[in-house]
């Protein structure tokens, strides 16, 4: 007996812990966006439209994972509560009471390949933990060289890999945080640079019915550096004078931190009263720390609980985002078994870039 009230007052303690970060994280959220925009304003190195682009490495983190929430235009953040919530946001795998698989496949712009796996399981009522591994690449490419522009026979690739440990906490029925850390490897042919990071987010299920809030902070970490054979030459250190041979040299390129990102978002869903459907509707707030603020709107509109119709728009207000109008749908096939098959689609528009196809299955039991 008193151990079990042991355990109630710590986790009494713990809820007022949770409670008081999640004020603290928004707070923190805040400052830095303003932060990062005043540095942004105060930069020299910027583009003439004001932002860091290219100046951060594994670009691959910032492309979204899921095909039902790059179908609502990548507004999620507030409601993500399937295996995808680890990229989206953390705490929302807190909200998944059964075993959980989600697979997406996206043939990505220029001939590249974008590939999640994740798999979530509960603990308890409390307690969820998860594992995904997010794969980035091309297929083997030919080596060219000035005077061999065919190729000289051998071929290089590229791959870029992310895998990650979630951990969700329940502190209430209505309040969950959540802390995602990752290991982070990018590849080019004999030279590679890895890195480390960190995910936090937090979801809270406020009085009013169907109203959600979320927020994220995701890639806090380390820079990364190319190490590797590539980077080692040679080199003559006296060009004018003879005698001096070549002298093997290792080349070291420069740092470049994560591509780190603020999420913030309001979801609201409401049942209409017919044919058991839902309207969802999301918007999502962000302030990445190599490109301005912008907004992501989605909707999603549900039918007996098994056929979705969704839609989206990213960077709505932004003249010079190419990503834009997003449309897609989503199938629930139950088994005999109990097991759940959820079957998703997103079609993407990247403007001058083409559009994108997107693929996701889900395991559910």
């Amino acid at each position: 007996m008193n151990h079990r009230k042991n355990w109630e007052k710590l986790f009494q303690l713990l809820k007022r812990i949770g409670f008081n970060l999640f004020f603290i994280m928004l707070s923190i959220t805040c400052l830095t966006t303003i932060g990062f925009a005043q540095d942004n304003n105060s930069a020299t190195n910027l583009s003439p439209n004001g932002t860091n682009v290219g100046t951060t490495a594994a670009a691959f983190l910032e492309i979204g994972v899921g095909a039902r929430a790059q179908a609502m235009g990548g507004a999620y953040v507030s409601f993500a509560n399937d295996a995808t919530a680890m990229y989206w946001n953390p705490a929302g795998i807190g909200r998944i009471s059964k075993f959980e698989t989600a697979f997406t496949h996206v043939s990505w712009l220029l001939d590249t390949n974008f590939d999640y796996f994740g798999i979530v399981s509960p603990v308890n009522n409390k307690i969820v933990v998860g594992l995904n591994v997010t794969v980035f690449g091309t297929d083997d490419q030919p080596v060219r060289v000035v005077g061999l522009e065919e190729g000289t026979g051998e071929f290089y690739s590229v791959q870029d890999l992310s895998a990650s440990l979630s951990f969700a906490l329940n502190l209430t029925d209505r309040f969950s945080l959540g802390l995602n850390a990752k290991y982070i490897n990018q590849r080019i042919w004999h030279s590679s640079a890895t890195g480390f990071a960190l995910d936090v987010g937090g979801l809270y299920k406020t009085q009013y019915d169907g109203l959600q809030i979320g927020y994220s902070i995701s890639n806090f970490g380390t820079e990364m550096q190319l190490a590797g054979r590539d980077l080692i030459n040679a080199i003559d250190p006296d060009i004018i004078n003879e005698g001096v041979d070549k002298v093997p040299v290792n080349f070291e390129t420069g740092t470049f931190g994560l591509p780190m990102l603020f999420r913030f978002g309001i979801s609201y869903d409401k049942p209409l009263g017919f044919l058991e459907s839902n309207l969802l509707l999301a918007v999502d707030l962000l302030k990445p720390n190599n490109y301005g603020e912008s907004l992501n709107v989605g909707a999603e509109y549900l039918v007996l609980d098994k056929y979705a119709l969704r839609a989206g728009y990213q960077s709505p207000f932004m003249s010079d985002h190419q990503s834009g109008l997003s449309l897609g749908g989503g199938i629930v096939i139950p088994s005999r078994q109990g097991y759940q098959f959820v079957i998703d689609y997103a079609y993407v528009d990247w403007g001058i870039l083409n559009f994108v196809h997107n693929y996701s299955i889900s395991l559910k039991y």
